[in-house]
């Protein structure tokens, strides 16, 4: 007889194995000594480890469906429990309990997943619906068109939803596609009638363009041309052949004024660029009355500079915003040195900047005189209460009296 921990072959040549519950049958050895039993059914037993292992890497690696799972787990239970294998049965039940627990889990992770997969179906179909349905009342035919296009390809490529919920929704996107389809071709239909009448207030535009295209009316000319173009643009399109040809006409009419006025704006343009450059000289002269030291000289000089420049001519346009704000930044500078002037000399001020400063003054010896008598007292507590203040108002006297500096006493 031979015995390991997990079974023995008795003298007949039964192999047992020891299970939890005792010893169970396992079959019966005649074929050679009972070592080679043993390991016969013990061999039987690493296969059962090796499915068992094969089929835990498929569950957690593959797509393996859970009904599949479970077939292949209760053929692997059966074998087990048949007791043609000598080894820890036990630890294979086990293994396989836990197995149907993951295969369960994994049923409720993809029952989830499908749920999921079915709602964010049913959202991206709403959304859709939606933007379907605004699309219908949009008026950007080309782009609406091409967008409503693209929805459709996007439906496809979503997931059926229950019967009654996807037809109830995909009714709803057919219309929304149907309504702008009617209403773009009801719109096309009409366009033909719209070119014809753009066509004939167009060449009346034409018209009028060419019969100006002589004025040497610059502005009052060009004010009508601007209106021309404002009627044109709202006139609508012609069809494509008549709007190119009315175009060019219309452009052409216009070259011919607008080239003209340049040529008469260009001999302007060089009397103006003369008069910048004589307001550059006086502006350089007048910046050059800065800082100002003395006030009347400097009022007298920037007075000449001012006659001067008002003599000189209009300068370009561009070069007016520039130039002007250099002179007034002068002429600032001017009027803020009178008003500082003004303020040191005005009397009333400087006697109201006198009398607080005094009244600082006062204060501040009084709270002194408070703090040396509280020291003498032995009354430190009060002393430093009263030397805080005094800060307080030391600093307001600081700037009293440097206030009245700037009056010059």
């Amino acid at each position: 007889m031979s015995s390991d921990p997990w079974g023995r072959v008795d003298e007949t040549g039964t192999v047992y194995v020891r299970t939890a519950d005792g010893e169970k049958v396992v079959g019966s050895w005649q074929a050679g000594s009972p070592e080679e039993a043993l390991a016969y059914f013990e061999r039987k037993y690493e296969g059962l480890v090796v499915e068992i292992g094969l089929l835990e890497r498929r569950v957690r690696t593959t797509d393996l469906s859970a009904k599949d799972a479970m077939t292949a787990i209760e053929h692997l239970r059966t074998q087990v429990d048949e007791h043609h294998a000598v080894g820890d049965l036990q630890a294979l039940r086990e293994r396989l309990d836990q197995l149907v627990a993951t295969v369960e889990a994994r049923r409720e992770e993809r029952r989830a997943a499908k749920a999921k997969q079915a709602e964010e179906a049913r959202t991206a179909k709403e959304a859709l619906v939606a933007e379907a349905e605004e699309l219908a009342a949009s008026e950007q035919w080309r782009s609406a068109g091409e967008r409503l296009r693209a929805l459709v390809d996007t439906w496809k490529g979503l997931p059926r939803l229950d019967r009654r919920t996807d037809d109830e929704l995909w009714h709803r996107f057919s219309h929304a596609r149907s309504a702008f389809s009617k209403r773009r071709k009801a719109h096309f239909a009409s366009l033909d009638a719209q070119r014809e009448e753009a066509r004939k207030v167009k060449e009346k535009l034409v018209a009028e363009a060419e019969a100006l295209s002589g004025s040497t009316d610059w502005g009052a000319t060009a004010a009508r041309y601007r209106d021309l173009m404002t009627e044109w643009k709202a006139a609508g399109r012609a069809q494509r052949e008549a709007e190119d040809e009315l175009w060019a006409r219309f452009r052409g009419a216009q070259d011919v004024f607008f080239q003209a006025r340049s040529e008469v704006f260009a001999e302007r343009d060089a009397e103006q660029q003369g008069n910048l450059a004589l307001k550059e000289e006086l502006v350089a002269e007048a910046e050059k009355l800065l800082p100002v030291t003395d006030l009347k000289a400097a009022r007298a000089a920037f007075r000449s500079v001012n006659e001067r420049w008002e003599a000189i001519g209009h300068v370009p346009r561009d070069a007016r915003p520039k130039i002007e704000a250099r002179m007034h930044a002068v002429e600032r500078a001017i009027q803020e040195a009178e008003e500082a002037e003004w303020r040191r000399t005005n009397p009333e001020a400087r006697a109201r900047a006198a009398g607080l400063t005094g009244q600082l003054q006062d204060a501040v010896d009084k709270l002194r005189d408070q703090i040396a008598k509280a020291r003498a007292a032995g009354n430190d507590a009060k002393a430093d209460k009263l030397a805080k203040e005094l800060e307080g108002r030391q600093a307001l006297l600081d700037q009293a009296l440097k206030g009245l500096e700037e009056f010059g006493g």
